[in-house]
């Protein structure tokens, strides 16, 4: 216990970029009582004056003479709590990056000097909690499960979007709870609330005697920083309710590989039959019986929703920056890679290469032995033409340059899968080629078009209310399709377990990408596996643990200007 008349050191990381180095400084008296773990404060950093963290406190220990440290200048205000504190230390190690800008998250955006009384009106429930993953149909209203998580006592809840988070704040708001929702509820959440939420960076929010942790959607995409470190709120929410003792709740139509590893049989799914109900109608067209082959995406079944005025149609192409393909003009079988059954592209002429595990083969069918490729990748603007020829009526592009709002009313859209997120209602949503999204050179593919199967089916809403998704594909039989269409995500989970097993990719091994002059030079360096890949070195590792030990073992060289992707999205 700390003598009050001690004098009081505190360790402070500078906010400073690139500077992981933290220094020690005198607590004022005056402010003695101000300083914990986690405050922010001013500091006086060589000629200048910086902000930073308090992240570490104690009496002197006599390496330095206290006459030599500098006092702190000023306490901007309350921080991250130290258990916070300690999670994003955790995190840094984790992802392979720098803890500044986790704690960067984890702080107000604006000084917090008092606190608010403590608003809660739920009692803890004594009794023993559950973790787990909850599956819950395509198009059911997660809130039941978000409620129930909820009700042991202050939870924090992570929800993938702005416009998701006050949806369900309102609901558990009008449920009587008293709900602090983040950023701007961050002094709320400090002092004491029953519901913390926010979209992914409310992961490292605080929450007074926190008792659980919920995430919403935890196969969204969203949830991962893109920045570095490249953060996941899955998995720090479950190592901070393994930390906290709290019980985690992941919830999904279609859990990840990782969710389902981390929970083995703590799964709870709704029956066949309510799972079967959640689904929208799922309609699959096998593009090799569709002429004229090639040169048309437009198949009868989606003409027929095209030219119905009362359906209001969403067409989905992922053209922009997907991986080129290719298919035999003799049998039509898609080129994909004979190890990993990615797409593989033309580098150099008489080459098919594999951007997922590098495999290279001579331009030649791999099922007839044919020479002949097509090549499979019409662009947006001319489907848009296309489509509104076939349908007698206004078609709109939507993609991602266009902003966040939501476009100019029509019956029909066609765009990349930003339209997804941009139009709120429709009736049919029609995947023109779900194949770029199947054969992408990523090993999470499968699970990527999965998501994006599942955002549709929200779109468009339960088959009894006559949703309905149209699945264009060359691969009628591919695990993404068949779960769709048999309404049952289990059966992908199946066959992805043993696929990445069998690859070693995540969660059964663990990878990085790192860029950069002198990336090789410094992986070479250490004891993990490296190979070339799109002008990157790729890391390779049995687990997270071993592959963030090694890329902390060897200090990186001075000045250079490496970029660690821990787990890249599309990697």
């Amino acid at each position: 216990m700390l003598d009050d008349d001690a004098p009081l050191v505190a360790r402070v990381l500078p906010d400073v970029s690139g500077l992981e180095k933290r220094f020690d400084y005198l607590v004022p008296d005056a402010v003695r009582d101000q300083v914990r773990v986690g405050t922010i404060v001013r500091i006086q950093l060589g000629t200048r004056r910086v902000g930073g963290w308090v992240v570490g406190l104690g009496p002197a220990d006599g390496t330095v003479a206290l006459d030599r440290l500098k006092p702190i200048a000023k306490v901007r205000g309350w921080g991250p709590a130290p258990e916070v504190i300690e999670l994003a230390q955790w995190g840094a190690w984790r992802w392979c990056g720098r803890i500044r800008s986790i704690l960067t998250v984890a702080s107000p955006a604006r000084a917090v000097t008092r606190l608010a009384a403590p608003a809660r009106s739920l009692a803890p429930d004594a009794s023993p909690g559950w973790s787990g993953v909850v599956r819950i149909p395509a198009a059911a209203d997660p809130y039941g499960a978000i409620r129930e998580a909820c009700g042991a006592g202050p939870a924090l809840v992570i929800v993938p979007s702005v416009a998701g988070v006050q949806v369900v704040a309102a609901r558990l708001r009008a449920d009587g709870l008293a709900v602090a929702v983040m950023p701007d509820g961050w002094s709320q959440a400090m002092a004491g609330t029953d519901v913390v939420i926010g979209a992914r960076g409310a992961v490292w929010a605080p929450c007074s005697g926190l008792r659980s942790v919920v995430v919403v959607d935890e196969h969204d995409e969203s949830l991962q920083e893109e920045r570095n470190p490249t953060w996941h709120a899955r998995d720090v929410a479950i190592e901070r309710a393994r930390r906290s003792g709290a019980e985690c709740i992941l919830i999904s139509p279609a859990p990840s590989l990782t969710a389902l590893e981390w929970a083995g049989t703590r799964l709870q799914r709704p029956s066949r039959l309510a799972e079967r109900n959640g689904w929208p109608i799922v309609d699959v067209v096998d593009m090799d019986d569709v002429e004229p082959w090639v040169t048309s995406m437009l198949s009868s079944r989606l003409i027929q929703q095209l030219r119905n005025p009362d359906r209001r149609v969403i067409c989905v192409h992922n053209s922009p920056g997907r991986a080129r393909r290719l298919a035999c003009r003799a049998c039509r079988t898609v080129a994909t890679c004979e190890q990993c059954e990615a797409a593989v592209e033309e580098w150099d002429e008489g080459t098919l290469s594999c951007r997922r595990c590098g495999t290279q083969r001579p331009k030649v069918c791999g099922h007839c032995g044919s020479g002949a490729l097509a090549n499979l990748r019409p662009g947006i603007k001319r489907l848009r033409e296309e489509l509104a020829a076939a349908a007698g009526r206004e078609v709109i592009e939507v993609s991602g340059a266009d902003g966040d709002g939501e476009p100019v009313d029509a019956g029909i859209y066609v765009g990349t899968e930003a339209v997804l997120h941009r139009i709120r209602r429709a009736d049919t949503v029609a995947f023109l080629d779900l194949d770029a999204e199947l054969l992408a050179p990523r090993y999470r593919a499968a699970e990527q078009a999965m998501g994006l199967l599942v955002r549709a089916a929200r779109l468009v809403g339960p088959r009894a209310d006559g949703g309905r998704l149209i699945v264009q594909t060359r691969l009628p039989r591919h695990p993404v399709v068949d779960a769709a269409l048999y309404a049952d995500p289990g059966r992908l989970a199946a066959t992805e377990q043993a696929s990445r097993r069998a690859l070693g990719f995540p969660p059964f091994g663990a990878l990085a990408s790192v860029g950069g002059t002198g990336a090789a030079d410094w992986l070479a360096a250490t004891d993990l596996v490296t190979a070339p890949i799109d002008g990157r070195m790729l890391a390779r590792a049995p687990s997270w643990a071993a592959l963030a030990d090694g890329l902390a073992a060897v200090p990186r060289p001075p000045g250079s200007r490496l970029r660690v992707v821990v787990d890249p999205p599309r990697d």
